[in-house]
């Protein structure tokens, strides 16, 4: 079978622009409403979309009082939409820092049961400190230790999952015996970290496991990437970047003994669609004109740990502000290497580069005709630099479905995406085999 895209409905309430929710076409008035989720899950699941996908993070990290920043649970809410579909991948992001991984692995197991085999968990450490005193901590842990945890986290959670034997459930009601205990293990697991006994409580699901996915860019993001994800959501802005990032991952795959095919690379794109490019990027500006400037401030701060509060809004960027960008080991601050290099290479004004970020967090933008959008789309994925996109809509509903009735039909007719589901389950979607199940141990 001919190579395939992946595409992923990111869902940001309002849209990915940070000024969308000002914008009279948004639904900012329904992002608490479940029926708003629903229908753009309908509205993935008609142009066959892989997956919507949600990010997450257990505090209140955005200024509210210039964006709006709802609160949903994400694998509740992903159960809602469950409802509303029969195909669509649900991905959702959970920490292994501020979870468990018994109470972690029992969410998404149930979220895969629900949905036929349609879950995906994001793992994610939390970038942010602001979560440790919601959690009774003092301090958010450190980079290493963090992702230490994670190693640990991610091996307990998938052993807990396959502690039951594909076979265990016998189910002969003459018999009166439901499941066979022999092929339901303890995994036992302790480590420096964690330490987990086991079982689990609940049989392995329609696709074995739900599928790893995982967003980290640093040394230990992507050594993190190499042996665990599935599927990696990731932020580039030039091909070249996209194309040594997807090698490095592919061949740090390879070195864990992995099938690098099995591993799908999903840059984020957020696409500014109009007949015109002209009219695409008149489109862009109506947005990035209703942006705040304070928030725009606050959030390069959170990206980059730099202040640029101290230099007109209308001067260009001094090249020094962002010098060193290229030694970053924090996974909350390799996005820092994003904003320096748009700084390096546009020498935007401070204004400018707000305006670049404003649309996507540093993520690409792209505005143009629907053509021009699925060329650059073909161009990434046929040239070594993604497997698939996570679509990131710069506003919602309506972005969502420009690009699902305009560019998609594109796709399609070059042949790179398909034009109706083959599979059930996201894995089928991914192309992903169904991972191995334990095997009750060979008495001698």
């Amino acid at each position: 079978m001919t190579r395939q895209l992946s595409l992923n409905a990111f869902i940001y309430p309002a849209g990915h622009h940070e000024a969308a929710w000002r914008h009279p076409d948004t639904g900012t008035d329904r992002i608490y409403d479940v029926r708003y989720y629903q229908e753009i899950g309908r509205t993935a699941e008609a142009a066959t979309f892989d997956a919507v996908f949600f990010a997450d993070g257990p505090a209140l990290r955005t200024d509210v009082r210039h964006t709006a920043a709802p609160g949903l649970e994400p694998i509740t809410l992903l159960t809602a939409i469950a409802s509303a579909t029969t195909h669509l991948g649900l991905v959702a992001t959970a920490s292994t820092t501020y979870y468990e991984p018994y109470n972690l692995a029992r969410l998404f197991s149930s979220l895969d049961h629900i949905s036929g085999g349609r879950a995906g968990w994001n793992i994610v450490t939390t970038g942010t400190d602001l979560a440790a005193a919601n959690f009774g901590l003092d301090k958010h842990p450190d980079h290493a230790e963090r992702y230490a945890r994670a190693r640990e986290f991610v091996d307990a959670v998938v052993a807990l999952w396959n502690s039951w034997e594909d076979d265990a459930i016998v189910l002969d009601r003459a018999a009166g015996i439901y499941a066979d205990p022999d092929k339901i293990h303890p995994i036992d697991f302790a480590g420096e970290h964690l330490r987990v006994r086991g079982p689990f409580n609940s049989a392995r699901t329609p696709q074995g496991h739900p599928v790893l996915v995982q967003a980290g860019a640093s040394n230990d993001g992507r050594a993190f990437a190499g042996r665990y994800a599935e599927a990696i959501f990731t932020a580039h802005q030039r091909l070249s970047d996209a194309q040594a990032f997807y090698a490095d991952i592919k061949s740090r795959a390879a070195r864990f003994g992995r099938d690098p095919e099995h591993v799908k690379i999903l840059p984020g794109i957020s696409p500014f669609i109009a007949d015109t490019e002209a009219a695409a990027r008149k489109l862009e500006q109506e947005f990035n004109e209703l942006t705040v400037p304070e928030f725009g401030l606050s959030q390069l701060e959170s990206i980059t740990g730099t202040s640029l509060r101290h230099l007109p809004l209308d001067e260009p960027i001094p090249l020094e502000v962002f010098a060193g960008a290229g030694d970053v080991t924090d996974n909350a601050k390799s996005r820092l290497q994003v904003v320096a290099g748009i700084v390096e290479r546009e020498r935007p004004t401070v204004r400018g580069l707000l305006h670049r970020l404003a649309g996507a967090r540093g993520h690409r933008v792209f505005a143009g005709t629907p053509e021009q959008v699925a060329d650059t789309i073909e161009e990434w994925f046929t040239q070594g630099a993604a497997d698939g996109f996570n679509v990131m809509p710069p506003w919602y509903p309506g972005g969502l479905e420009v690009f699902t009735s305009t560019v998609v039909p594109i796709l399609r007719e070059r042949g790179l995406f398909r034009t109706e589901y083959t599979g059930t389950t996201l894995r089928d979607h991914l192309g992903l085999p169904r991972p191995a199940g334990r095997r009750a141990p060979v008495s001698a």
